[in-house]
């Protein structure tokens, strides 16, 4: 069984209510439609079950939302929390701008909220050391540069794996957000994704694109998004009929554009991070969709074969999660605040 979140590669944890479905911490289900969601905790992304225990998972998982009093409810959407501290998320049949909005407030929310947090104390922790330095004599200008590195150090935190049909498995890096391009071929009307790994271009066409921007984005959308932003995005499906329709119309040309026009006329591709905020969260919801509307349509092999590479990029070892330049930025505060302390009276 598998137990590794799709989308981030961390563990979804496990719990001990659900016997024939002992993963997670949160789960998602829908008895009517037969789908059942793992919600991952750490990244919030949900994930579809492909797995051939799904109905019977499902009425435990009712048995068990009914059977606690710890629970709130509208007429379509439940949530109990049980004794164990597994959440269960009930799914009725509301409007889909409905559960849409519901499902990702909550996932967009989350993340606004961590890089708050995240960024406020890479500050507090700068703001920290340079002022022991200076109490000791240091001038302060002399962090100048590495307050102006704080976003630099931010997003160099952010990092994503991600495996290459060829079998291998790529580290790409916060810093590499702003020249990874998401461009349509003119003749196929195809997407195409390319991007600089160690200095050689790597260049996704079709349906490897797709599911390497799926991957990207949400590392890209680090900041998150309010609940009206994803309202909005929500609005902003509904117009093309869903995500099906929405993607084809950008590979079309006629939704949101991934280029900009240059002062000479010429058109220029946009990277992920520079795409609009509105525009990089409806494609983030789109993308995520699509997976799931291939999947719920039959082609389950496509979500199979996604949870196999999530298990295998996680079995990997990576010592390396803060990536170089931030320990170097680390390490230059460390030095130069053991210098200062030195020199002191």
């Amino acid at each position: 069984m598998y137990s590794t979140c799709i989308f981030c590669q961390k563990s979804l944890g496990v719990n001990e209510t659900i016997e024939t479905f002992p993963i997670g911490r949160r789960l998602a289900f829908d008895s009517t439609r037969g789908r059942l969601w793992v919600v991952c905790r750490q990244c919030e992304r949900w994930n579809l079950s492909p797995l051939d225990t799904r109905w019977e998972s499902i009425e435990e998982c009712e048995r068990a939302f009914h059977g606690t009093r710890m629970r709130v409810s509208t007429d379509n959407i439940g949530m109990a929390r049980l004794s164990e501290g597994l959440e269960l998320v009930r799914i009725g049949e509301p409007m889909r701008p409905e559960f849409a909005a519901w499902r990702y407030g909550d996932q967009f929310g989350r993340r606004r909220k961590r890089a708050v947090m995240i960024g406020g104390g890479i500050v507090l922790a700068v703001g920290a050391v340079a002022a022991g330095a200076v109490a000791v004599g240091a001038s302060l200008g002399s962090f100048g540069g590495l307050w102006g590195n704080i976003p630099n150090i931010i997003s160099g935190m952010r990092s994503v794996k991600v495996k290459t049909h060829d079998g291998r498995v790529l580290k790409v890096r916060g810093t590499t957000f702003n020249q990874a391009k998401l461009t349509v071929n003119p003749e196929t009307r195809r997407p195409s994704l390319r991007f600089k790994q160690k200095r050689v271009e790597e260049i996704f066409e079709g349906e490897e694109a797709v599911r390497v921007a799926t991957t990207l984005l949400p590392a890209v959308n680090f900041g998150g998004a309010s609940r009206k932003a994803v309202a909005a995005a929500v609005e902003r499906l509904e117009t093309f009929n869903g995500s099906e329709g929405y993607l084809e119309a950008l590979w079309e040309g006629r939704a949101d554009q991934l280029v900009k026009e240059t002062r000479r006329g010429k058109s220029k591709p946009l990277s992920l991070q520079s795409l609009p905020s509105p525009t990089r969260i409806t494609l983030e919801m789109a993308l995520h969709e699509e997976q799931e509307r291939r999947a719920i349509h039959g082609e389950l092999n496509v979500l199979e074969e996604a949870w196999r590479d999530a298990e295998e990029i996680a079995s990997i070892a990576d010592n390396m999660f803060v990536p170089p330049e931030t320990e170097a930025h680390l390490a230059e505060l460390r030095h130069r605040a053991s210098r200062t302390e030195g020199s002191g009276p």
